[in-house]
């Protein structure tokens, strides 16, 4: 058995494969797969039409709210809110808590003033306080990245933003992992390939409000005002990776939903945490506590700053054992490992038996 711990493309529910194994060569009927069904046909609208009714759903989200589905994952979605954005005042405030959030800064850049909102740091291991930020009246919008993947930093609030700022949030790798308060965001967005399906998807949720205030240089597939105009089919959309989507969303609503989720959540980042904070420092994680993802669990081994060769052995007896793509970023080193929705807590146990192993043998 092969449990998949990457960072994304990620794991994908047996159920979902499997589902999609026994109708690849003959979708609901129709005698075709999806890959070969036309994006104008009945069929095909049917697939989509119950993949947003189902988030909808899942997430309660309030009628003047559209739900989008784009392409060109979450860095598309940087220039994207940008552009569809910041023409309100020429500026937006961006909150950098990591390697994602600093992309996404640095793209808006090219289309207005950013004004980040927190002092610059060498290592992200926090989120700091919302009396320490330096917010500005004028802004468009309000940026900030739920949970950073690399760095392993997740938001323990929702910030609170001025009435006519909207909240514009990328929810990528934490999407449908907790509940949220749609309400509180002007704009949501998640490529899809961590929580929710294949690569190749991203969804949109953007209050209707903000629709039709595009900088003339937006181009029509990242403009949001054409592409709900459109129902999501300016161009023809990855019909594959959105009938995958619906199927998870499908699974997700079988697994008690997003509460479901959530409880697995925090009993899988709990059992890896745990070993962490009781290993003595043989297991190392620099992230303060209170913003510790539960989606993405970074750590060193041997010590806060690692120890080569122990790190190297832990990933080869993982491999042996069937656990794969632990490896760290390439930017920060040492291990992740990333608990999302698909992954069990019996696969989360059989990590957690390794670390507990490799730590009685290698401890002194």
């Amino acid at each position: 058995m092969v449990i998949n711990f990457a960072a994304g493309p990620a794991k994908l529910p047996e159920e979902v494969l499997k589902e999609v194994q026994s109708n690849l060569l003959n979708c609901n009927g129709t005698g075709i797969s999806v890959m070969e069904m036309s994006h104008r046909s009945g069929n095909y609208a049917k697939i989509q039409d119950a993949a947003i009714a189902d988030l909808r759903e899942l997430l309660n989200i309030p009628k003047n709210y559209k739900v989008l589905l784009m392409q060109g994952g979450g860095t598309g979605q940087f220039a994207a809110v940008a552009m569809n954005l910041i023409g309100r005042t020429g500026t937006a405030d961006y909150v950098i808590t990591g390697s994602w959030s600093a992309k996404a800064a640095k793209e808006a850049a090219q289309y207005g003033k950013v004004n980040a909102v927190l002092p610059k740091v060498d290592k992200y291991t926090d989120v700091p306080r919302q009396k320490d930020w330096k917010l500005d009246p004028n802004a468009s919008y309000v940026y900030y990245c739920d949970n950073e993947t690399v760095e392993g930093v997740e938001f323990d609030f929702v910030p609170e933003v001025a009435a006519n700022v909207p909240l514009a949030c990328d929810m990528s790798s934490n999407f449908l992992s907790r509940p949220i308060d749609v309400s509180k965001f002007g704009l949501i967005f998640a490529g899809a390939q961590k929580n929710i399906g294949p690569a190749g998807v991203t969804v949109i949720i953007v209050r209707e409000d903000l629709l039709g205030k595009h900088l003339k240089c937006t181009p029509s597939i990242l403009n949001f005002e054409l592409m709900d105009k459109n129902s999501s089919l300016l161009n023809t959309p990855p019909t594959f990776g959105i009938y995958v989507m619906g199927l998870v969303f499908k699974w997700i609503k079988r697994h008690q939903g997003v509460e479901g989720m959530a409880k697995l959540a925090k009993a899988k980042s709990k059992l890896i945490y745990d070993i962490i904070n009781e290993s003595n420092g043989f297991y190392y994680c620099p992230v303060e506590s209170h913003v510790r993802s539960h989606m993405n669990v970074p750590f060193r081994i041997g010590s806060a700053a690692g120890n080569d060769a122990l790190e190297k052995e832990f990933l080869a007896k993982a491999e042996a054992e069937g656990m794969i793509q632990l490896k760290g970023h390439r930017s920060v080193g040492g291990i992740r490992a990333s608990l999302y929705n698909a992954i069990t807590l019996d696969e989360t146990q059989q990590l957690a038996k390794l670390m507990l192993s490799f730590y009685e043998k290698n401890k002194n």
